[in-house]
């Protein structure tokens, strides 16, 4: 068992290649792909556009995008019109809402970057391009969750049916959610193109109208900001290569960028008046995590993690956020005078295999500058929602084990897992409904891992730091296939850690620390409780184009299946690893 492996630099004439495109190499990080250099804040933060009703359309295309005023058009996706990132979907609790989606891509920004060696791809996917749309945080019938199998490629879509229930073991009913692609083997670069959105959940509380009754800042007063890092070549081209070690068409697994961007824009500035915003944080990096901060370490409060508002608002300097993750903030920017300007900064350590590559901290996001007119003047709410109830004393409780298998005869020569499992393994684990488990995540790498699990919400229990090398020694591994999820238990070194302050509340995703154990815990609704049975069968191949209204063609089956599915997944959220292989299915059964 090893971390990301050996960093080799590859061959002279790919390194004169790559230095051709890229010029600006630096020479104290030689084996960094390095985007160009890029003056901050040259060019002001966009927002998205709204989109509401309960009959909406939404359809992928490919186009073009500036990223900065310095750097020519890239290609790029778009969802509903947009040429880079979808739509914010505002939902109301209960209200649910069909979702007509369909594939108009033409062609993919990031097509020689398709990998065909892993499972469920082939040169096909570089032009018939998969997609699978998937609601993050939704409670959603199996048929319509985004099941990475499920794909529909150009000239297919698929109807969704969203019931917009509130996350189980969510007090409010609100959610932070979002959408994003999710197809198998492809997720990283359809994601990373543009295909990702805002998603937000109202209720009759947290209305996102003026006059709200819970007193919290809205329309211009609260602002939605998807972060991503990223490289970009010296023309200007989106790229998921950051290291001269991967070739192109080579998976990565990890592919961190030098460059800041939030809403679709490098390192914008943001005009705030003298008041209080909502800020609506969403992590949509393909690798990173980061320890977000203001510049003058401000404080701010957190009121929201990703399915719900918190019992109470909680003071805070700092959020640590995985991809994934979402965080509802709120900050007092009349604090400040008129004037003055702020930067929203990261300083998460690089984990260490990739540090040695030379990869160093992207530090910036945004700055915010003040002006003098006046904004939101109302108070931070101290109570936002009732408490949540205590845990439940779980009926089962199950190790999980989250690994990177060094396999220096095969290709790749890492494999991400779960459970020592591949995707296509049949050793899945098979909750009955209406139970509560303890999910105990024992994470046996070098880096963190944004665990992912799809129709359910869980509370964080708490983390422990474990012996690694004591307890893989007390469990030899066996060969990839063969489940392997011994207790860690035995080899704790620290007492429970407590969940962060913007980890208290309803999560989906939540982060798990390098050769720690981190514990959830999480009930499994009932079919009845749902309103739609979560272990029904569902085609493959029953795709539908929202345009005609009729079945369009099967198409052959995607992932190396065939047949009907059935159930969800859970998976890391970084979504390089997700790709390969970090990602299992699971069954609700009775």
């Amino acid at each position: 068992m090893a971390g990301l492996g050996a960093l080799s630099v590859g061959s002279a004439s790919a390194r004169e290649s790559a230095h051709a495109a890229l010029p600006d190499i630096d020479p104290l990080r030689p084996l960094q792909l390095p985007s160009p250099r890029l003056e901050p804040f040259r060019e002001a933060l966009v927002f998205p556009p709204k989109l509401a009703g309960s009959d909406l359309e939404l359809r992928a295309a490919s186009s073009m995008h500036r990223f900065h005023p310095d750097l020519a058009p890239s290609p790029s996706l778009g969802y509903g019109g947009m040429d880079y990132l979808g739509p914010t979907i505002e939902a109301h609790v209960e209200q649910s809402l069909t979702l007509r989606y369909a594939n108009d891509i033409t062609t993919h920004p990031l097509a020689a970057d398709v990998d065909s060696r892993l499972h469920g791809l082939s040169d096909n996917d570089r032009t018939q391009v998969p997609t699978s749309l998937h609601l993050h945080g939704g409670v959603t019938a199996p048929q319509y969750d985004g099941n990475p199998e499920l794909i529909q490629r150009p000239g297919e879509g698929l109807v969704h049916e969203f019931g917009n229930a509130p996350g189980n073991g969510n007090p409010s009913g609100s959610g932070n959610h979002w959408y994003h692609d999710h197809a198998m083997g492809m997720t990283r670069l359809n994601v990373y193109a543009g295909l990702a959105g805002m998603y937000l959940l109202r209720d009759n509380y947290d209305t996102g109208t003026a006059g709200n009754p819970l007193g919290l800042p809205s329309g211009e007063f609260e602002l939605p900001l998807i972060l991503q890092d990223k490289v970009f070549t010296s023309d200007g081209r989106q790229s998921v290569r950051s290291t001269w070690t991967t070739p192109q068409g080579a998976w990565d697994p990890a592919t961190p960028g030098d460059v800041g961007v939030v809403n679709g824009v490098v390192w914008p500035r943001i005009e705030v008046a003298r008041g209080l915003y909502r800020l609506r944080v969403l992590n949509a990096a393909s690798y990173s995590v980061w320890n977000l901060y203001f510049g003058n370490r401000m404080r701010f409060w957190v009121i929201g993690s990703e399915s719900g508002l918190l019992a109470a608002s909680a003071p805070t300097d700092h959020v640590r956020l995985s991809p994934g993750e979402r965080v509802d903030l709120l900050v007092d920017f009349g604090l400040l005078e008129p004037g003055t300007s702020v930067e929203l900064r990261n300083d998460e350590p690089v984990p260490l295999a990739v540090a040695q590559r030379g990869t160093q901290v992207m530090p910036l996001f945004a700055r915010f500058d003040v002006s003098s007119a006046k904004g939101f003047t109302g108070s931070v709410p101290q109570q936002l929602s009732s408490a949540a109830p205590p845990p439940d004393v779980p009926d089962v409780v199950r190790n999980l084990t989250i690994m990177q298998l060094s396999r220096p005869s095969s290709y790749p020569s890492i494999t991400m897992s779960l459970n020592n499992l591949r995707y296509t393994d049949s050793d899945i684990e098979l909750p009955r409904q209406g139970t509560v488990e303890q999910w105990n995540l024992i994470n046996v790498t070098t880096e963190p891992h944004p665990i992912h699990l799809h129709l359910v919400t869980f509370r964080v229990l708490g983390r422990q730091s474990i012996n690694t090398p004591a307890y893989t020694a007390a469990y030899p591994l066996p060969d990839l296939g063969t489940r392997w999820t011994p207790s860690a238990d035995d080899f704790v070194t620290s007492p429970m850690r407590a969940p962060e302050v913007w980890e208290t509340g309803a999560k989906d995703t939540v982060i798990v620390d390098a050769n720690s154990i981190t514990r959830i815990i999480v009930r499994f609704p009932t079919a009845d409780e749902l309103g739609f049975d979560p272990d029904a069968t569902f085609p493959r191949a029953a795709v539908v184009d929202p345009a005609m209204k009729e079945p369009a063609m099967e198409h052959s089956g995607h992932g190396g299946g065939s047949g009907d599915l059935q159930g969800y997944v859970w998976h890391c959220h970084m979504l390089d690893h997700e790709d390969h292989d970090m990602m299992l299915r699971y069954r609700l059964v009775t």
